[in-house]
């Protein structure tokens, strides 16, 4: 007799996770009900948000009265996660809770989940229905179940059930493979034995009904989205034969764009594509030193050619504090890559997560790491702990300003023909020291600030700053021009008639 067939009636299970913001899904919550079988008429998934009170989600989930709650764990929840279990053991100490996700895979664990009764580490799509059946039956096993890699041919797919909110509200998450070939020591994904495809045709006829339903956003989570060049081909293609506008977000290996595929990204337009590219460090040695491939002229080569000769949005990822590197390295770093690309650069600090390799440079580079999510170092032999601060101050003002796009030409000016490292380090000291935070900044307090940084510290001519703060400012259609450029803005053309920056321009 098949197990199901024994269980008793009228059981209920929740899916459930705290996700970043309210735009996003989670595809595992899905990837679990896809595979739950005659399970899935007892599952309901229910979404939150770790800005959404714990209190009020443990009340929206007890209200359903769940024999089960499945909770996906990650890196920016695992805090909120642990108040939500004790909250509902407090309340509901009969509910059985099933932790799986990224955050519970790997021990240690950093944080208290105590109150948990079982933990799935590794890939529990197939994984988690069987332990809800044993948990109806009573014929449980041991708390932490350790999962080996199930074939990707006996997973059903989730994208169905993608809601119709979903579409039209959230970004979609699709995978067209699992895995990574490379070891990188500061990555999860690095852990993965190899690289495993889905059924492309199975695939994209999934993806054809998402558009169908009028899915426009597809963010693929795959890790190595261009490793084979054949499968990336016929993504693209999907793609290429459907009419814009449509967004799709890949992450890229940097050195592997042969021109087959090339020829294809080329042909996108604009606002179509989104790579993310992980390049963390340009230094071979350091790169060497954490077991990251690093062909240097191929990928130099391939961010110019996406670039100079297509349509596609960039965002690189460059790490502060790898084990071994200085901030004259890093700084050297951003410097070639704003001379390669005007792309975003995303700038990020090393996060220790349990079961990468990285620690074992603990001792050799006197790595110290917080202890609380989400694990960041918190210095190094090459870099202190008042430095580590200030580069996580230099990379906030760095996405409010340079990344934020709202002053694309403007803070530029902060730099000119001089190091771009050194100078924004400059300045993200004196605008901290004018602020005292990094966070709840107006735009216009920010666009004064560096106004006054680029006249009054840079000692350049204020017309000259005025005309590229209000070509910057006022790109964005109805913007009412700010109170400390009105001055100038009669006098100032927003542009010449050829669309060229005042920065263009040789300043008098």
């Amino acid at each position: 007799m098949d197990n199901y067939a024994k269980l008793p009636l009228m059981k209920k299970i929740i899916l459930t996770t705290l996700n970043s913001r309210f735009t996003h899904t989670s595809i595992a919550l899905r990837y679990l009900y896809a595979n739950l079988k005659e399970l899935q008429e007892s599952a309901t998934i229910l979404e939150f948000s770790i800005n959404d009170s714990i209190s009020s989600i443990a009340e929206k989930l007890l209200l359903q009265n769940p024999d089960i709650i499945g909770i996906g764990v990650y890196i920016w929840n695992v805090s909120q996660v642990s108040e939500l279990i004790h909250l509902i053991k407090k309340i509901s100490p009969k509910t059985k809770i099933v932790l799986g996700g990224p955050e519970v895979s790997h021990e240690p664990f950093r944080v208290n989940l105590e109150g948990a009764d079982f933990i799935i580490q590794g890939e529990g799509d197939i994984a988690f229905y069987e332990l809800c059946v044993d948990i109806f039956n009573n014929s449980t096993k041991d708390k932490i179940i350790k999962m080996s890699m199930p074939s990707l041919k006996n997973i059903a797919l989730p994208y169905k059930f993608y809601t119709e909110n979903d579409i039209k509200n959230r970004y979609i998450y699709v995978e067209a493979s699992r895995g990574c070939p490379f070891e990188c020591e500061f990555c999860l994904s690095s852990m993965d034995e190899k690289v495993r495809s889905f059924n492309l045709d199975e695939l994209l006829g999934e993806f054809e009904i998402l558009w169908q339903r009028g899915a426009r956003s597809f963010k693929f989570i795959d890790r190595t989205f261009n490793l084979n060049i054949k499968t990336a081909n016929r993504l693209l293609d999907f793609f290429l034969e459907k009419k814009p506008p449509y967004f799709a977000h890949f992450e890229v290996v940097p050195d592997h764009f042969p021109d087959s595929l090339k020829a294809k990204v080329a042909l996108f337009s604009h606002g179509a594509l989104q790579f993310e590219i992980g390049i963390q460090t340009l230094n071979s040695e350091i790169a060497n030193n954490i077991s990251r491939p690093l062909k240097l002229d191929k990928i130099k080569e391939n961010i110019k050619f996406l670039q100079n000769e297509t349509n596609v949005h960039m965002h690189l990822d460059l790490i502060v504090g790898l084990p071994g590197e200085t901030l004259e390295s890093f700084g050297a770093n951003l410097d070639e890559l704003v001379a390669l690309s005007s792309c975003e650069i995303q700038i990020g600090i090393l996060k220790k997560l349990s079961g990468t390799y990285i620690n074992r440079h603990d001792i050799e580079c006197g790595m110290i790491y917080s202890d609380i999510p989400p694990y960041e170092v918190l210095q190094t032999s090459t870099i202190t702990f008042m430095d580590i601060q200030k580069m996580k101050r230099f990379s906030r003002f760095w996405d409010l300003t340079y990344n934020s796009g709202n002053f694309k030409q403007s803070v530029k000016l902060i730099w000119q023909e001089e190091s771009v490292f050194e100078n924004f380090y400059a300045f993200s000291i004196w605008i901290y020291s004018q602020t005292d935070s990094t966070w709840h900044i107006s735009l216009e307090r920010l666009g004064r600030l560096l106004f006054k940084y680029l006249c009054e510290i840079k000692e350049i001519d204020a017309e000259f700053v005025a005309e590229n703060m209000l070509e910057d400012m006022m790109r964005i259609k109805g913007r009412a021009t700010p109170e400390y450029l009105k001055k100038y803005a009669q006098n100032t053309p927003v542009s010449n008639k050829h669309g060229t920056s005042g920065f263009n321009k040789r300043q008098q």
